[in-house]
């Protein structure tokens, strides 16, 4: 059994009354970590109950998703295979695999991969694409872009324990919906969940909606920063500064975006009185390919 734990945060507020407290689920497996682990644990006991060989899921070129599928499985005796959106990226495998860590990494666990346009890779929740896909894969388990099911939720909904009854807010990164999803199925009903998306725009309630249990959360929808996977010279500085002066390195997909966003919010003292909880979904394997992209742009580096 794997456990997170819970680390008290430096309030950048002088004289505020705000306790911030983070949970460390990126220490819960060195390459499944935070929400991945949570989200893969009942999919892939189910696909064992099934007799699959196979999983099969889907992600981008540098997913958090695409990497800890591949390391999950390794680690269970099953196979795994990478629906990758960008059919270009299939064209010189080689070239692709040196200048992408992710999917060397995902590669190096036994993980293969169908490389699909951005058309197809639209269609991935059609019944005949999933279908076609059954066909092309038979003994196989198909997991949903990012793990976000109803096996996934019931993962998620043990991220918070009777420990964290003492806090007022917990917050947390959104990407697809299902991590938040859990969270507000095992919250208190004295507890606020506030979301910070890393896409633009606000239909990810509808998404969250179809799992959540309870209406007690809110999305925070200002500091994606432009769009998923996109970051700027001050949330790289941010996330330095919080790395050097808590000793915890944040994602700059997720959790640095949430981070920015609470200590924003926390400069407009909206969090008086309260008792904060910050959920690290980890995703750390994805700060070298970002700093790559940072090096190329002659930007500031993210520090491990």
């Amino acid at each position: 059994m794997s456990f997170s734990k819970i680390e008290k945060i430096k309030n950048p507020i002088a004289n505020s009354t705000t306790q911030l407290f983070i949970k460390r689920e990126d220490l819960l497996h060195p390459f499944v970590s935070g929400n991945k682990f949570r989200k893969l644990k009942y999919n892939l006991q189910e696909a064992k109950h099934q007799n699959k060989s196979t999983i099969v899921t889907f992600g981008g070129a540098y997913s958090n998703h695409i990497a800890a599928t591949a390391a999950a499985c390794k680690e269970r005796g099953l196979k795994s295979v990478g629906v990758i959106r960008g059919e270009e990226l299939g064209q010189d495998f080689e070239k692709t695999l040196a200048g992408n860590p992710t999917l060397q990494f995902a590669s190096k666990c036994g993980m293969t991969f169908k490389f699909i346009t951005r058309n197809q890779y639209r269609e991935k929740e059609n019944e005949y694409f999933l279908d076609s896909l059954q066909e092309e894969f038979p003994d196989s388990f198909i997991v949903p872009e990012g793990g976000t099911n109803q096996l996934a939720i019931k993962g998620c909904e043990e991220i918070l324990t009777k420990e964290d009854n003492q806090f007022d807010v917990i917050c947390c990164a959104v990407g697809t919906g299902g991590t938040i999803a859990g969270i507000i199925n095992s919250s208190q009903k004295h507890q606020k969940i506030l979301g910070f998306p890393a896409l633009k725009g606000d239909f990810l309630t509808k998404e969250i909606d179809k799992f959540a249990k309870k209406k007690n959360y809110q999305l925070i929808i200002d500091y994606h920063f432009g769009g998923y996977a996109k970051v700027d010279t001050a949330l790289v500085e941010f996330m330095n500064t919080f790395t050097t002066e808590n000793n915890i390195p944040l994602d700059p997909i997720y959790t640095g975006k949430m981070m920015f966003g609470v200590f924003d919010l926390l400069k407009k003292e909206q969090f008086t009185n309260k008792k904060v909880l910050l959920i690290h979904t980890g995703g750390l394997q994805g700060i070298e390919g970002m700093n790559q992209k940072l090096a190329k742009k002659n930007l500031p580096l993210i520090k491990l």
